[in-house]
């Protein structure tokens, strides 16, 4: 059985819009350029280590999709997305471009359910911040990774929305770049009613 992780970088006040470039009126395009050493110094991440697939939103894939298969295979990152399977969540493509890609469409939680109880090592989201809060509140995530980055942006889209339940979560690791990003990890413990 597969874990299904979630990997987000956001801001301390918690967003995680346009992280790497524009995204419509937003005041801040690519404010987490500045951090890539926060990634770089993180080798424990589960970015690479341990994924067997990456799952992302129709948004985040076409934007990963314009980009990392041209990037060449000494670079980790590019090495791990372009070679793992791809899953893309999408009511909107029926056909994707970056192999091997599978498009999910339909029941998203039991087709998410599916993909976790076969093979082995993690499902990896990374950003797509509308897929991440869906699975949040389905309960289908197992892990969080965040890339906290010291700044206050005020404004943009957020990573956590409204949950269903409370939801514990235990610290696995906490690491400090030299910019003062925190890389923090967590395991989800188990469900409480309000």
């Amino acid at each position: 059985m597969r874990t299904l992780d979630l990997v987000e970088f956001v801001s301390l006040d918690g967003v995680m819009q346009a992280l790497a470039g524009p995204d419509g009126d937003f005041p801040y395009p690519g404010w987490g350029n500045r951090y890539p050493v926060a990634v770089e110094e993180d080798p424990g991440s589960q970015t690479f280590a341990g994924t067997s697939a990456y799952l992302f939103g129709r948004r985040t894939y076409e934007e990963m999709a314009a980009f990392w298969p041209s990037q060449p295979d000494d670079n980790p990152m590019a090495a791990s997305l372009n070679a793992a399977q791809k899953y893309v969540v999408s009511s909107t493509i029926t056909e994707a471009s970056w192999d091997p890609t599978t498009v999910i469409t339909g029941d998203v939680a039991n087709s998410i359910a599916a993909l976790k109880a076969e093979g082995h090592g993690a499902i990896v989201v990374l950003g797509s911040g509308q897929l991440a809060r869906f699975l949040l509140s389905a309960g289908l995530v197992d892990g969080l990774t965040l890339f906290v980055h010291p700044l206050l942006l005020g404004t943009g889209m957020r990573l956590f929305g409204e949950l269903p339940e409370l939801r514990r979560l235990q610290l696995t690791s906490c690491r400090t770049s030299e910019l003062g990003s925190l890389v923090l990890n967590y395991t989800f413990g188990d469900t409480e009613p309000r």
